[in-house]
């Protein structure tokens, strides 16, 4: 698996790909919340699998909001999505951010804090789904 900062409008077919079948076929988020209208100001990564396929993607919005952390199905459970969110928790760091959020499935609310983020606030419905906003303060020299 190779892990890469790519540029949306280059891999937006691929990225689509990915998002538009976990997210929308998986669990029928709606287009309007899926493709907000911001990637073009967010910064992406991708997994791609030893045949080039993209198989996992996630952004970085300029605020530090981690999002669209996605990963095909039968993928999950081998890292991909902890690759996705170390090198976008490094981006920020190189960004010179002091913390990221996220807004967490909560059924991921366990992955995340077994990354260092922590539950701020009550849980509240976007796109049907429950979620729990989440925080990580970051150090200018924590392991990447």
């Amino acid at each position: 698996m190779k892990v890469s900062v790519v540029n949306f409008a280059e891999e937006e077919v691929e990225i689509r790909s990915v998002r538009d079948r976990v997210f929308g076929e998986e669990q029928g988020v709606p287009n309007s919340i899926n493709w907000d209208g911001h990637d073009g100001r967010c910064q992406h990564v991708v997994v791609r699998d030893g045949d080039g396929k993209v198989i996992g993607t996630g952004r970085l919005a300029p605020c530090g909001k981690i999002g669209r952390l996605s990963v095909l199905k039968k993928f999950r459970g081998r890292g991909v999505g902890g690759k996705l969110l170390a090198r976008l928790l490094a981006i920020a760091r190189a960004s010179h951010l002091p913390e990221v959020f996220l807004h967490a499935q909560t059924k991921a609310v366990g992955f995340y804090e077994g990354e260092g983020f922590e539950v701020v606030g009550s849980p509240f419905f976007e796109a049907g789904i429950k979620h729990l906003r989440m925080s990580k303060r970051l150090k200018k020299n924590e392991d990447e």
